[in-house]
């Protein structure tokens, strides 16, 4: 299988001078294209910053980190700013701006993209709010919404430009079991239908289920990575 992201040997740091401090270390790890990886771990165990290198929110800074086929250990703003046009993003807030409708945000995540009329934003956001089963809250804005539709509406704005990469951070950590349920199960249906990779952090453990790996961090180190398949 083709692998999306490869992790080798890769160690970062926070801090300079007396003040650094390694928050992970040697990490090696292999995802394939249309996987979905969970990564759990206590708080402080690196998970958000691995999420955040992959997704090319920070640089890489020793080892190696190729997402899609591109080297983003000591890659400048540029390249990250290449790297993360293939990912969407959902976020344990949703993230949503207040002052756009349900459709203005979803059309968001087509705005960086070129070559996309208006017209064609509209139809595909439109689209994705009913795949989502929000087509009757097109015009609502996020006060109006409950945590449920919110989170739904911010898996439809990660998905709607078809990234080949979602990056996940705790995405059902606001909400209720059946909500988070509702949302993880469009996730995995999107996500085989779209046939993108997921990489998700939680320390939700009703969701475990979805994954076709779970990873395993603490302390920095990836400490287990479990292909469910193989332990069923």
């Amino acid at each position: 299988m083709e692998s999306v992201i490869s992790v080798k040997n890769l160690d970062h740091f926070f801090g300079h001078g007396q003040l650094r401090k390694q928050v992970l270390f040697d990490i090696n790890l292999d995802i394939n294209a249309g996987e979905i990886i969970i990564m759990t771990g206590p708080s402080g165990s690196g998970k958000t910053t691995l999420l955040t290198l992959v997704g090319g929110l920070r640089s890489g800074q020793s080892g190696s980190l190729q997402v899609l086929g591109q080297e983003l250990v000591g890659a400048n703003a540029k390249k990250l700013t290449e790297a993360r046009r293939n990912h969407g993003y959902i976020f344990q807030a949703h993230n949503l701006h207040g002052s756009l409708n349900a459709l203005q945000n979803v059309r968001m995540g087509l705005e960086v993209h070129k070559g996309i009329s208006p017209r064609e934003m509209n139809q595909r956001a439109i689209a994705m709010l009913k795949h989502v089963g929000l087509g009757d809250r097109v015009n609502y804005y996020p006060d109006d919404l409950s945590g449920g539709q919110k989170q739904r509406v911010a898996i439809a704005r990660a998905l709607v430009s078809h990234p080949k990469i979602v990056l996940a951070d705790e995405p059902t950590a606001a909400l209720d079991s059946k909500s988070g349920r509702d949302v993880v199960n469009i996730m995995q249906t999107l996500a085989k239908e779209q046939g993108c990779t997921i990489l998700l952090v939680t320390h939700d453990n009703r969701i475990l289920d979805i994954a076709d790996r779970i990873v395993h961090l603490e302390d920095g180190k990836l400490e287990s990575d479990t292909d469910l398949a193989k332990a069923s």
